[in-house]
Order: C-alpha cells, then structure tokens, then sequence
C-alpha cells in the first residue's frame, strides 16, 4: 500500500530543484532496499546519517548535480540521537539551499517485522533500551507517528518483495528517471566455438545468418566494417531478423523495467564471434542508445573469431 500526504508528486517538485529524499520509517521496513533503488537512480546516497548533518551533505554534493548526480537520498532513523528533534529543522535548511525536500516513510506490519528480525536474527536498536523485540517494535512506532504524519509518503511494506518496493519507487519516480532508464544492459558478442557466455540473461545464435566468412573479399574484416555490417543487416534475412530484433528488444526491455529489474545481459552469438554478432550487436547498440538506456557493449571474441 502507498498513500501520499500531498498533492504533488516528486516528480513535479523536482523539475526545476535536485531532489533531497528522506527515507525513514521502521526499522525492518525496507529503508535500505529503497536507498539502493536511489543509488541505481544515480542519487547519492547516505545511510545512518544525523539529522543535522543534511544540510551540510547538501553543501558538499550540491556542487555534482547534476553532473555527476541527480540528487541526495539519506537514511535516517531513531538509531541517531536526537533523530525527531533533529528532523523538523533539516527539511527547512535543505530548501534554503536549493533543493526539494521530499520524506518517504516506510512501515510494515508488526508481525511482519518480527518474522524479518527473526530471520535476519539482528537485533532492534531500541532492545538495548531493556525491551524485549515486540516491545521494542511498538515503541518505535509510537516516537516515529508524528513523523509518520508529515511524510509526504508512506509505504507499508508488509506484502511487498523486495522486486514489488523497487516498482513502487521507480514508479513514483518515473519522470525522474525518464532521462537515464535505470535498467542497465551488457550486450555481448561472442563465438559458438569458444563457448557461450555463461552470465546471458538471454541469449541469440546469429548462425542462420549467411556468413561474410565465405565471401573472399570480406573474410578478413570484422563486422565492424561497413562492407560486413551492410551485407549481414541489409540483405535477407539479416534485414527482416533485425527488424523483429529491434521490436522484440523494445517490448522485452519495458517489460523488464516495469518489473523493477536493473540489470540484463544479452548475448549474440556466431560461430566465430567477428562477423554476423559484432554487425548485429553494433546496430542493436545505436537503438539502445537512441532509447537512452544505459549500456556496455563487449565484443569478447573478436579477435579470436
């Protein structure tokens, strides 16, 4: 369950502003899997951080977004003394320097807590108070309520794996990451006879291609020469294959983001990995790139092939 506090959305606060995203809530909750979602989203970020260090973090990373981020998430919580003092005064002194203060709390249910700690077997900060772990559960709730009612956000957790919160994330944070997509992709090139790439996702054989191997004046070259990527892509069917390629991709790959995935490797495949996959993962890579997804493209057998 989400529920949001205001009529705005972070998005739109954040168009003109770097966003400076609190996440707190119970401890248990998932605060440290959404901090690692704003980590893939290019924020940086910073967990356990006092209350009254925000602003002077804001100071020190301003200068790198947005080139080097996109802007600062920070954990916070009741392990940092004076946290609920502390916290009224941050939001306000990181407005004045700049940027758009937006605070995410995250809560489960009791029993879903307990089950966690009991299975991660760590204990709850509040136990060192002389409480026993359901004690320690309720009081925390307790001091965190008024907290809870601010939040411009409140997730509850308590039906969500960790696949579901990073969805609920990214999509409150769509139009953030509508610049840079956040899955990432590592397409491979490669040969059959060397062996297959044993980290793919996913994986295409490429050798019911005709092969510029056999075409004298193309067997020394690679695929990335013009003369070999114009005779594998735009003849049949290198021509047809590419196309369906480039639809399937595109399908496939909203698909992966819309589930929350970050990270996919897709190899193409030939028998020597220097002709028909490098022709062929070199024009899938400029679609990519059109798509402003982020990538890394390895040829690693090239020069074996």
């Amino acid at each position: 369950m989400t529920s949001d506090t205001t009529p705005g959305s972070p998005a739109a606060d954040t168009a003109t502003k770097p966003a400076a995203v609190i996440i707190t809530g119970l401890s248990g909750s998932g605060k440290s899997t959404a901090l690692s979602v704003f980590e893939d989203l290019s924020f940086f970020t910073v967990d356990g951080l006092p209350a009254r260090f925000a602003a002077p973090m804001a100071d020190m990373i301003g200068g790198e977004i947005p080139g080097k981020y996109r802007g600062i998430a920070l954990g916070m919580d009741l392990r940092q003394s004076g946290f609920t003092d502390e916290f009224t005064t941050a939001l306000p002194e990181l407005a004045k320097r700049g940027f758009a203060p937006y605070v995410l709390f995250f809560e489960a249910g009791n029993d879903v807590l307990l089950k966690r700690y009991a299975t991660t077997r760590r204990p709850h900060h509040l136990e060192k108070e002389g409480l026993g772990l359901e004690q320690a559960v309720d009081m925390e709730r307790h001091r965190l309520r008024r907290l809870r009612k601010s939040a411009d956000m409140v997730v509850d957790t308590s039906d969500y794996s960790i696949h579901d919160l990073r969805r609920v994330i990214l999509n409150k944070w769509k139009m953030l990451s509508s610049q840079t997509r956040t899955l990432k992709i590592h397409l491979i090139t490669f040969g059959f006879k060397y062996g297959i790439p044993a980290e793919a996702d996913m994986l295409f054989d490429l050798r019911f291609l005709p092969n510029p191997y056999f075409v004298p004046e193309l067997k020394s070259l690679s695929g990335l020469d013009a003369p070999v990527a114009d005779f594998v892509l735009n003849n049949e069917p290198g021509r047809a294959f590419f196309t369906k390629l480039k639809d399937f991709m595109s399908f496939i790959l909203r698909q992966f983001e819309q589930e929350g995935r970050y990270r996919l490797t897709a190899a193409v495949g030939c028998t020597g990995g220097r002709h028909r996959s490098v022709a062929i993962a070199e024009a899938l890579a400029a679609v990519f790139k059109a798509e402003q997804y982020t990538f890394t493209l390895e040829h690693r057998h090239l020069e074996l092939g």
